[in-house]
């Protein structure tokens, strides 16, 4: 059975920090190519970040570049979004996805004063 469960979103105050995991089960998770999508309330779902299988490749999206980091760690099957400076818009619901096409519910991050 495959599983993606995401943890590790919370509220948050502007220019804070959360880092968010997804571990992974039932995927061969080191020949995945990991991503991270959000979506908010009332708007189309975006694309967050990728990362390649080792880990040498990573790419963003311009809305999130220089404040997330996207990392993995194939010996836990588990891919992170190390978020930073957090705003306002960063506010959604985050969800993992591997490249066989498997999703996670997601985990809520509310950034607000």
């Amino acid at each position: 059975q495959v599983q993606l469960v995401e943890s590790g979103g919370g509220l948050v105050q502007p220019g804070g920090s959360l880092n968010l995991s997804c571990v992974t089960s039932g995927i061969i998770f080191s020949r995945n190519i990991m991503e991270w999508y959000r979506q908010a309330p009332g708007k189309e779902r975006e694309w967050v970040a990728q990362i390649s299988t080792s880990g040498g490749k990573r790419t963003y999206a311009e809305s999130v570049k220089g404040r997330f980091t996207v990392s993995r760690d194939n010996a836990k099957n588990t891919v992170y979004l190390q978020m930073d400076n957090l705003q306002i818009g960063d506010t959604a619901v985050y969800r993992c996805k591997a490249t066989e096409g498997y999703w996670g519910q997601g985990t809520q991050v509310t950034v607000s004063s």
